[in-house]
């Protein structure tokens, strides 16, 4: 059983979602996004693989999500309140850096 309150972990995901599925979709195709983040055994970065199934999780009703969807929307958050931080942030060139392009991975466009 989840040691997390499902509620309050889906309001704070659809607050910090700030991109549409297409505007995720569009950005996962991107070589910025492909790169972005640490390299798993698979050649895939950890945040493109989260993006993926954070699509996979916004095409769903919410009374359809598995507890596999509530763990990643939880890890999500998690994610969130670790680099949304504001000394995460970098002082300069916000939209070329591996902060920016690793959120946008995560589905939070940080410059909306």
């Amino acid at each position: 059983m989840a040691d997390y309150n499902k509620e309050e972990v889906w309001d704070e995901f659809k607050e910090k979602q700030n991109m549409t599925h297409n505007e995720l979709e569009k950005w996962l195709e991107t070589e910025e996004s492909k790169n972005a983040g640490r390299e798993m055994d698979n050649g895939e970065t950890v945040g493109h693989a989260s993006g993926r199934s954070i699509l996979k999780i916004k095409e769903k009703n919410k009374s359809d999500l598995t507890e596999a969807n509530w763990d990643k929307i939880n890890e999500t958050v998690g994610y969130y309140h670790q680099n949304l931080h504001e000394s995460q942030k970098p002082s300069s060139d916000v939209e070329n850096s591996a902060w920016y392009y690793a959120l946008k991975n995560w589905g939070h466009d940080a410059l909306k």
